[in-house]
């Protein structure tokens, strides 16, 4: 039954995320919870191995929580889930990509769309923010105050403003990303 379970669950975070890994954080937060695979305290901490990891966020959560319920075979089945919808979907829109192209329908459906992404993507970030630096009770746990994770966010802040203010461009996500794992590590590790 479990990987059933699995299967469909992931089936529907996967048909019905629109806007990347970020926007289906919530959704796999609710599934996830619902269904008692595992503690939000560990939800999160899987949540943060699955954005340093490579691959797709989403495809990482899903691979993540299969083995941690199911084993190599849950982990198989919920990541086939995940990504089964979008294959579907663009092998469909392929096929009539070309009869849309320049819609206005179409175009104004998916400008309204964003917007929508943009707030669950926020949403997201406080969500975590709150509970894992602030340590404020959001969901189903409560943290306390985190002070090298807070410090941990400022120098990710301060090294983007700075290199920014430097040279005039963005500073990479790959380099933020290894910089605040290698402070992850000394803090956390040490």
């Amino acid at each position: 039954m479990t990987l059933l379970q699995l299967f469909l669950a992931f089936l529907k975070v996967g048909a019905f995320t629109f806007g990347g890994a970020y926007a289906a954080i919530p959704l796999i937060r609710e599934t996830v919870l619902s269904y008692g695979w595992m503690i939000d305290d560990k939800l999160s901490q899987m949540i943060a191995v699955s954005e340093t990891t490579p691959g797709p966020i989403m495809v990482n959560i899903a691979t993540y929580v299969g083995v941690f319920k199911a084993g190599f075979l849950g982990a198989l089945i919920a990541t086939f889930a995940v990504i089964l919808p979008a294959f579907v979907i663009i092998l469909l829109l392929v096929t009539v990509l070309k009869k849309f192209r320049g819609n206005a329908y179409v175009e104004a459906a998916l400008g309204a769309v964003k917007p929508c992404v943009i707030g669950i993507i926020l949403a997201v970030g406080v969500y975590m923010t709150a509970e894992n630096v602030l340590g404020l009770e959001v969901g189903l746990s409560s943290v306390s105050f985190d002070r090298s994770a807070a410090l941990i966010a400022a120098a990710a802040a301060a090294m983007l403003t700075g290199y920014k203010a430097a040279f005039k461009k963005r500073l990479s996500p790959i380099a933020v990303i290894i910089v605040c794992a290698g402070l992850g590590m000394l803090v956390y590790g040490v």
